[in-house]
């Protein structure tokens, strides 16, 4: 492929979504990554088992990008977009991760913690959400059952389920404390985040030690779920509202759509400074403050020349 171009050192080393467009403007792709400097340099890297990048790639004349809270927040905003249009050179609309929720049941017979599709409601459940990707879930589920056992204090328990609650040393006297200990790391409380944290990072190291490297493996993954699930995201909101969000940096403005609490629309376009002030929520400054200044610093490093060909 050809040089690097400079857009890709202005972009930041943190999560984000991109896009590319071609010389007539148009969206060519719509991706999402943990560290935006280096996915996109990859584009312009070594593409030999990739020939449909390389297809693409010299029909790029500029680069987009948005920086999220979290990589989790850039893959909401990336299926919102994907949801509404798919580009040429994206394959799947929506992209592949499968919105799930988690469901906590309370009930003293029958409580516990389990992913669902859709969310539900009533007396003795509270579902938390939405989070893409089912596999994901379902490994939070067990990192926090693992931590803590919260079916295990249930008063329906199999002979087994039974034996495994007394070496836990789980019983129904201890179910408000466990309701309150996983109700507290899925709303994002950073104490109790913390604490599971560092219980499923002492259990992997004492596996390792042990040569257990399956195990060691597995608790890897589930601490990689649960701070999948705790990660900050404001982009896909259940309930929510309708918005519409701009900010102005340097002669370019950029707009951000939010329907029914997602945000799905983002445009950016050169502009003199607005007659009135570019507002909105307090809790969107930051995010919009924030990519709107790296839209104009972007907007001056195109790929390549549009009129060379």
């Amino acid at each position: 492929m050809g040089a690097r171009p400079d857009v890709v050192a202005a972009l930041p080393a943190e999560p984000g979504t991109y896009r590319f467009r071609d010389e007539a403007g148009r969206v060519l792709y719509v991706g999402r990554a943990g560290d935006l400097r280096r996915r996109v340099a990859s584009y312009w890297g070594a593409l030999r088992d990739r020939p449909r990048l390389r297809r693409m790639v010299p029909q790029v004349v500029a680069v987009e990008a948005l920086v999220c809270a979290s990589e989790h927040e850039a893959a909401w905003v990336e299926r919102n977009l994907l949801e509404r249009r798919l580009p040429r050179w994206n394959r799947a609309r929506g992209g592949l991760e499968i919105p799930t929720y988690l469901r906590l049941t309370t009930s003293p017979r029958s409580p516990g913690l389990e992913a669902v599709h859709l969310p539900s409601s009533g007396p003795d459940v509270v579902c938390f959400g939405p989070y893409l990707g089912g596999g994901q879930a379902r490994l939070a589920v067990s990192a926090l059952h693992r931590v803590h056992p919260l079916a295990y204090a249930g008063r329906t328990l199999s002979g087994s389920e039974r034996e495994m609650a007394r070496l836990r040393g789980v019983d129904h006297a201890r179910l408000p404390d466990l309701v309150d200990a996983v109700s507290a790391v899925l709303h994002r409380e950073p104490a109790a985040v913390a604490a599971v944290r560092a219980d499923l990072l002492a259990r992997r190291d004492a596996a390792v030690a042990h040569e257990q490297f399956e195990v060691a493996a597995r608790l890897q993954e589930e601490l990689a779920a649960v701070d999948w699930v705790v990660a900050p995201q404001r982009v896909t909101v259940d309930g929510g509202g309708d918005l519409a969000l701009s900010g102005w940096s340097d002669g370019v403005l950029v707009s951000f759509r939010v329907r029914a609490g997602r945000l799905d629309g983002w445009e950016q376009q050169v502009c003199d400074r607005p007659a009135a002030p570019v507002t909105c929520p307090d809790a969107w400054e930051p995010f919009v403050r924030r990519n709107a200044e790296l839209a104009a610093v972007l907007l001056r490093l195109p790929v390549r020349d549009p009129a060379v060909r």
